[in-house]
């Protein structure tokens, strides 16, 4: 085996993996049956150390956000589907998952295989040099790109003698600390429990209670077991506390709607911005309307929609609604979660589809986040309304991938715009892009408004786009953009 390399913090997000040398035949060459078999079981490797930051060395000890002594974790994945690349970057975005749950990465490991074995996820070989691997390095914890059983999370926690966790287990755990709202932190807090209600267990006879009351009762000597199980008492508990957590939902749910109602009550467009998490969607509004939203370089920094108001170049007013990103593999348990941030998008005069420019495969960010929103909407029967897809992050990309984004964009007929939020390039074209999508779904009309009623003057300049006013004898004369409903309103002025 090839000597692991040793990587800082910073290094590991950009280094790529190293296979395992090919085992040779007795004559010192390999065979191509060997060579497959070694491409196909090897574990593919690299071992990273974490340094504090220098000014922390400065200092001599570690920040407390670093808990003293971050949570130790090796991540394994298994080779499905897809190309080396891809694999290796949903092992990255893995890396950057467990990073932002407040872990410190030592290892990643992935096997090809056709499918996931249904005992331990990668087979009892495989499970032997993880262990050994644990061993070496000390882990706390071993973290699985994909979803385990309850029987492969028992089978490898025997196995290796530590906490082990998938990829859903994390993400839970991801929300659950940056959750802010009330509402996030139920909905959060139900999806865990759901999650958690079929892989309560116990170990050994010692979380069994024998059953009470007098001799005889329960069929006499001899006939006596035992009574409910810890297991069964964990999972009476959880039941309890879920319809709990829903009933208080229930009642979230009826004041986000009220409030709902009162934006849609409101005339002035609304866009949400939706995309794959880090894609730059904060930034992005941050860029259009200088609000200050939370921006980090962290999956997930956003969890509970914000609303922002902003003024097109044309002097219109648009109300932005920056939502969670998604991601892909949702788990089936955060749906629920999801539904708030839907009801934004659905509630939309437009979509704005932030894609990250600077990943290596931004069409895999696009198909997971159309898998997503079809998921979430196939019940609820709702539509999604019109997009833009907004590719971000322009002045980091690789200009191949982005000539690739173009040509696929080009024979689609996708609206699309190239941006950058930090640099503030591609902006006034994006919003030229909205003007236009919403002039395309606004009445264009001229209304002749008598003197006396300046208060329709008032309410056309704020609630559409005048593009020209001039004052005749019988009143004021406005070119004016605006939207049907207030058009109809004021049908008696209008003259063409």
């Amino acid at each position: 085996m090839t000597e692991p390399i040793e990587l800082n913090h910073d290094e590991l997000l950009a280094r790529a993996f190293r296979h395992n040398a090919p085992q040779p035949t007795d004559n010192g060459e390999p065979t191509v049956g060997s060579l497959d078999l070694e491409e196909r079981n090897a574990f593919r490797r690299v071992t990273v150390e974490t340094e504090l930051r220098s000014e922390d060395q400065a200092e001599g000890f570690e920040v407390e956000y670093r808990k003293l002594r971050l949570e130790q974790v090796i991540l394994v994945g298994a080779w499905i589907e897809g190309t080396t690349a891809e694999m290796e970057a949903n092992m990255l975005e893995l890396a950057a998952l467990a990073e932002t749950a407040g872990a410190d990465v030592v290892e990643l490991l992935y096997q090809k295989r056709d499918k996931p074995d249904p005992g331990t996820y990668i087979g009892s070989g495989k499970v032997k040099e993880l262990r050994d691997i644990v061993v070496s390095t000390g882990a706390d914890t071993v973290v699985f790109d994909g979803e385990l059983s309850p029987g492969q999370m028992v089978a490898l926690e025997e196995a290796l003698k530590i906490k082990v966790i998938d990829r859903t287990m994390l993400i839970l755990d991801i929300f659950a600390q940056h959750a802010k709202s009330k509402e996030g932190k139920a909905q959060v807090s139900l999806a865990q429990m759901e999650y958690l209600y079929t892989r309560t267990r116990g170990w050994g006879g010692n979380l069994s209670r024998q059953a009470g009351g007098r001799a005889g009762s329960n069929g006499g000597v001899g006939l006596r077991g035992p009574g409910e199980t810890r297991i069964e008492a964990d999972r009476r508990r959880l039941r309890t506390d879920m319809a709990k957590l829903r009933h208080e939902l229930r009642g979230m749910k009826t004041a986000r709607e009220v409030k709902r109602a009162r934006r849609q009550r409101s005339t002035i467009p609304k866009i949400a911005i939706a995309g794959y998490t880090n894609a730059g969607k904060s930034s992005l509004i941050n860029a259009m309307t200088n609000a200050g939203v939370l921006v980090e370089d962290a999956l997930f920094a956003t969890l509970d929609p914000s609303t922002r108001k902003a003024q097109l170049a044309d002097g219109r007013n648009v109300v932005l609604t920056d939502t969670v990103g998604f991601v892909r593999h949702l788990p089936t348990q955060l749906v629920e979660a999801f539904k708030s941030t839907l009801e934004e998008v659905t509630g939309a005069d437009l979509m704005l589809h932030v894609v990250d420019g600077s990943d290596a495969f931004p069409l895999k960010q696009i198909e997971a986040v159309n898998k997503v929103l079809s998921d979430v909407t196939r019940e609820s029967g709702e539509s999604i309304p019109p997009e833009i897809v907004v590719v971000n992050k322009i002045d980091q990309a690789d200009p191949v991938v982005l000539a690739e984004l173009r040509h696929t964009f080009d024979n689609t007929g996708h609206d699309v715009v190239f941006v950058s939020a930090h640099t503030g390039e591609g902006i006034a074209e994006l919003e030229g892009k909205i003007e236009m999508h919403l002039n395309s779904v606004e009445a264009h009309v001229q209304m002749l408004v008598p003197f006396t009623r300046g208060d329709v003057v008032s309410r056309v300049h704020e609630q559409g786009t005048v593009r020209s006013e001039s004052y005749e004898e019988d009143g004021t004369l406005i070119d004016v953009r605006l939207p049907h409903v207030i058009a109809e309103q004021y049908s008696e002025f209008v003259v063409s």
